[in-house]
């Protein structure tokens, strides 16, 4: 896939919550967003288990629990847009992911994100051991927020940005 927007394919995910994942190998941050798409809030943070059946398991609940009609996955790129090397392996956790959920899933740029919410964090009063724990929940909120943002300045829900290719299916 290709991070260049004049390069993306469009899916439309339908109305109501959308959960917003900021993927990592040790710690993955989910957010979720009403279904009016007006707040986003951290959800919580998976410690994700080399267990697919499992993984898929709590995915399908959240699903089910939290009425989830589709996935924003932050998408790792460079500053200059190209694609970073952990890229093909978000790809590939968001391709999984529509296939295990049924849902449709959308890629929206993450640059900075953790940056952002380590940022939002300080002087909170906070341990390190808290900050690492609420950083990637808080960096899936930014993702969602701007991947909802960009959808309302749009006016089109549509939503622009990389797609995983089977959840034009979903």
């Amino acid at each position: 896939m290709t991070s260049d927007p004049l390069q993306t394919a469009c899916c439309v995910i339908p109305s109501g919550r959308v959960a917003g994942i900021d993927y990592g190998r040790k710690r993955i941050g989910i957010a979720i967003c009403d279904a009016q798409r007006i707040v986003a809030s951290p959800f919580a943070v998976r410690h994700p288990g080399s267990d697919a059946i499992v993984e898929a398991c709590f995915y399908s609940t959240l699903v089910a629990a939290e009425d989830i009609v589709g996935f924003v996955v932050g998408l790792p790129v460079h500053a200059d847009g190209r694609d970073s090397e952990m890229s093909l392996e978000v790809e590939r956790f968001g391709g999984w992911l529509s296939t295990a959920t049924n849902r449709p899933v959308v890629f929206h740029d993450e640059r900075y994100s953790s940056i952002e919410a380590v940022g939002l964090m300080t002087g909170r009063g906070l341990s390190r051991k808290k900050k690492k724990a609420r950083t990637d929940a808080l960096a899936a909120q930014i993702v969602l927020t701007a991947w909802i943002e960009s959808s309302a300045a749009t006016g089109v829900f549509p939503t622009p940005g990389n797609v995983h290719p089977g959840a034009l299916n979903a």
